[in-house]
C-alpha cells in the first residue's frame, strides 16, 4: 500500500513543479504509521505548499482518502 501512495504523490508533485526531474518522494515507518517525505527543487517549494497551504492540504487529503481505501494511513511531510 505505501508503495502505491508514494507513486500517488509523486505524480501529483511532479505535476505542480517547474522541475519535475527534482521530486523525491520517500518513505519511512514511525509510531504514527507510513510517512512519506517529499522533497523539490527550492524554487517549487511555494508551488507544492500553495497559498496558505491549500495545495499540500489537498495533496494529504488525497493520499489519506486512496490509503483509507487500502485500509491503512500515510502522513506527507513537505521537506524544504
Amino acid at each position: 500500500m505505501p508503495d502505491a501512495m508514494r507513486s500517488l504523490v509523486e505524480y501529483i508533485v511532479r505535476g505542480i513543479v517547474e522541475d519535475p526531474s527534482a521530486v523525491s518522494v520517500t518513505e519511512t515507518e514511525d509510531d504514527r504509521g507510513a510517512v512519506l517525505q517529499v522533497r523539490v527543487a527550492a524554487g517549487d517549494i511555494g508551488k507544492v505548499i500553495g497559498r496558505g497551504g491549500r495545495v499540500a492540504k489537498a495533496i494529504r487529503v488525497l493520499s489519506q482518502a486512496a490509503a483509507a481505501r487500502a485500509s491503512g494511513r500515510v502522513f506527507i511531510e513537505i521537506a524544504e
